[in-house]
């Protein structure tokens, strides 16, 4: 029950209606630095994006964000801080995984088919390099011994850059968020660069619309010199 629960939550992000602010293939174009700092520190940025992602509120800490069979079994309640670096550590990926999950509920936010393509063959890359080694480990040839190597190195390296620019794409999310991109501009952004529909339709401008059978732009009849209406009075003779 609880893994068709988990199957539903995932199918019910496709249909989100926000973007990320970038994708993970602009992730480093947005913030270079800071996926440098991803990729060689990765379990200290996870710490500090999930405790950012709470608020800095460590109290509702929960381990996995809640998404994992044993969140809210390991005593986070008492210290919070230990079981999150326990997590980052120990179970990075999920790590990772939760804090995106955290942010995509919150802001509505669904994952394009170009990061599902990357996502996908970082997992794909991973498994055929497991598989590899095991034949190897097997058969004991040299040169699938040799070629499961290759491939043990090139998935580490896919993942390693794949958790780095999903990290900056979760810190670049929140920097929107918390309105460090400085003052919006009133502007209109192309469709396709758009990363936030918050709202269904504009809001009103304030003006009230024209009356019934007046042609918008003209003033109303009082302006143009005539009587208003009811004029003149009752009893008046015309």
């Amino acid at each position: 029950m609880a893994s068709q629960q988990y199957m539903d939550k995932m199918q019910l992000r496709q249909n989100y209606r926000n973007l990320w602010h970038t994708d993970l293939m602009r992730a480093i174009q947005a913030d270079p630095p800071y996926c440098c700092f991803s990729l060689w520190c990765a379990p200290c940025v996870s710490y500090l994006l999930r405790k950012r992602a709470l608020y800095n509120d460590m109290s509702r800490y929960v381990c996995c964000a809640g998404y994992m069979p044993c969140s809210g079994r390991c005593g986070e309640s008492k210290c919070p801080e230990l079981c999150l670096a326990t997590e980052v550590f120990l179970c990075f990926a999920n790590s990772v995984a939760s804090t995106r999950f955290l942010l995509q509920d919150e802001f509505n936010i669904q994952t394009t088919q170009c990061d599902n393509c990357i996502i996908g063959f970082m997992f794909c890359l991973s498994q055929l390099a497991c598989i590899f080694s095991i034949v190897a480990m097997i058969v004991g040839s040299d040169e699938i011994s040799e070629a499961s190597q290759l491939l043990s190195c090139l998935s580490d390296l896919v993942y390693c850059t794949v958790c780095a620019c999903m990290q900056t794409q979760h810190k670049v999310e929140m920097d929107k968020r918390d309105g460090k991109f400085g003052p919006q501009v009133m502007a209109v952004p192309p469709v396709q660069q758009m990363s936030r529909l918050d709202q269904a339709y504009p809001p009103t401008v304030g003006y009230p619309p024209p009356a019934y059978g007046q042609p918008a732009g003209y003033p109303p009849p009082q302006a143009q010199g005539y009587p208003p209406p009811g004029y003149p009075p009752a009893g008046y003779p015309k």
